[in-house]
């Protein structure tokens, strides 16, 4: 285990670590979340490392609002954008047909980007900050158990983040359902 090194920040400091291309942590609806610029190939790449995570996996996006998905969303036929609009902000992952606008290791080896509006009012803020979507992947290495606390945040990752926006969790016990929009089919739940 490492010791207590993760320094605590404001939303605005890691706004402003995310446009670094720098790693975060955050507490999101149920488990503690590392987030990073989805733009940023090289932060991408550091995310996957620390996390140990198959690039074929794909990372989710999580944003403050729906309008800040618009990129990722243009062209999307208007029959599919009920689903997303009656359930967020909320604890619903959607899976998007990717229209090119995803990087490659957001997307994995999927056709498909996972999105997310959270209704977590931290993580809001944070990507209101940001101005846009953050990454969202669980604050664990692979195979270890999900982060349910900022000090086990530190024992996984210490000083290898830029730092770790202080709040609480969003009393969810589980992480957010994940369904395919074009199938409607739910894969975690």
């Amino acid at each position: 285990m490492r010791e207590r090194a993760t320094p605590r920040i404001s939303t605005a400091f890691a706004a402003k670590a995310l446009a670094r291309g720098e790693l975060i942590a955050y507490p999101t609806e149920a488990v503690w979340g590392l987030g990073c610029d989805p733009a940023s190939g090289e932060a991408l790449t550091a995310l996957l490392r620390l996390k140990q995570r198959d690039p074929a996996k794909g990372m989710i996006l999580v944003a403050g609002d729906i309008a800040q998905f618009a990129p990722w969303l243009a062209g999307l036929p208007a029959e599919l954008h009920a689903p997303l609009v009656s359930s967020w902000p909320g604890p619903n992952t959607w899976l998007v047909p990717d229209n090119g606008h995803s990087h490659p290791l957001v997307r994995g080896g999927h056709a498909c980007v996972a999105l997310r509006v959270s209704d977590h009012p931290l993580v809001r803020e944070l990507c209101a900050a940001f101005g846009g979507p953050i990454v969202s992947t669980s604050a664990n290495p692979a195979g270890e158990p999900e982060a349910r606390s900022a000090d086990q945040v530190d024992a996984y990752f210490g000083a290898a983040l830029a730092g770790l926006v202080e709040g609480e969790l969003g009393g969810r016990e589980a992480p957010s359902t994940i369904r395919d929009l074009v199938s409607g089919r739910v894969l975690r739940g």
